[in-house]
């Protein structure tokens, strides 16, 4: 049995094929695709963020809209880069929109991608100490969250102060309890899945990794997973661990699918580079009828170990087909593989 959600990059653009069309469209369309996800019987709607792009950027007031239109389904990020984050503030709004979908958050968060400009985070007012990269900023400010997340009181209560106090030191409010144990980690590496477990951070894989040896993607992703458990078991976390791949899967059922997705049902990996020193590989897109499909998808191994499973969407083809790629997978496909 797996657990499966949707991922979104959120794009808008004016073009003429493009159904989200504005800023407005894409936060529209997104809770209204959360909705549709949770009554087909989805279990996650997860969001990219990214600056200085068309694309979705500020989640928690999405996540907190979503939160309070839906009742069962998990709501997250995938993922918020943290090299521009205040983690201070930040877990005010987790915590708040936690608290409006009554505990269903699932926060990712990563170290960065490349972004549409140059040291994006400058511009958040965000500078690497000295002697650190901004990788270890990201780090350093994940750190502090992670604390602050725990709930314990830190800060010198005024004696003066305008409302009165709790006894003790005091906390960032609102405090959403359990919200510690639901935060995950976007990791590129076999060595940052299992930092992140060391923190007693869930993994968040998707369809790129750092290429570390030369084996097909869903074989390295797999060994990324199995590095990241091994490590969880190690640090002696109580709370069980989880794991989630994100994949292009489409089930060919209608001539638009054809029409969209037909010409991809010869995909492979791919080798890029993410940065001027980071060799990546990309995983394939999966577009076949949904028997072929079922039957490839049965040897992807990086699937077969993770509990979470996200299908990236094509967010520009609207809500409805969307919905329909949803359906696909979850009536067709996912019943065969045992995963419902």
């Amino acid at each position: 049995m797996k657990k499966i959600g949707f991922l979104s990059f959120g794009h808008w653009s004016d073009s003429p094929h493009s159904r989200t069309r504005t800023a407005s469209d894409a936060v529209a369309q997104a809770v209204d695709l959360a909705v549709a996800a949770e009554e087909l019987g989805a279990d996650g709607a997860y969001f990219r963020v990214h600056h200085f792009a068309r694309q979705l950027a500020s989640p928690f007031p999405l996540l907190a809209a979503i939160g309070a239109r839906t009742e069962r389904i998990e709501i997250g990020t995938g993922v918020v880069d943290m090299r521009y984050e205040n983690p201070m503030y930040m877990a005010e709004d987790a915590g708040t929109a936690d608290l409006v979908a009554g505990g269903r958050l699932q926060l990712g968060l990563s170290r960065g991608s490349p972004e549409q400009v140059v040291d994006g985070w400058r511009y958040f007012g965000y500078q690497p100490g000295e002697g650190d990269t901004d990788a270890d900023m990201a780090r350093k400010h994940t750190e502090v969250l992670l604390a602050v997340l725990e709930g314990k009181g830190f800060a010198q209560p005024n004696p003066r102060p305008m409302f009165p106090n709790p006894p003790g030191l005091l906390r960032v409010e609102p405090h959403s309890p359990g919200l510690r144990d639901r935060i995950w980690w976007g990791a590129g590496s076999n060595a940052t899945a299992a930092w992140a477990a060391r923190q007693g951070m869930h993994l968040m894989s998707s369809t790129l990794k750092n290429d570390e040896g030369g084996a097909p993607f869903h074989v390295q992703q797999a060994e990324q997973v199995r590095a990241f458990r091994k490590a969880w078991a190690e640090a002696g976390w109580q709370h069980r661990p989880r794991v989630s791949v994100s994949r292009s899967i489409f089930a060919l059922t209608s001539d638009l699918d054809r029409a969209y997705f037909g010409g991809d049902g010869d995909s492979a990996d791919h080798i890029g580079h993410i940065d001027a020193d980071t060799r990546a590989i990309f995983g394939r897109t999966y577009a076949a009828e949904p028997d072929v499909l079922v039957g490839q998808l049965a040897e992807d191994e990086a699937i077969a170990e993770a509990d979470t499973l996200l299908l990236t969407v094509p967010n520009q083809l609207g809500v409805d087909y969307n919905a329909h790629v949803l359906d696909n997978i979850l009536t067709h496909v996912a019943p065969a593989l045992g995963w419902r």
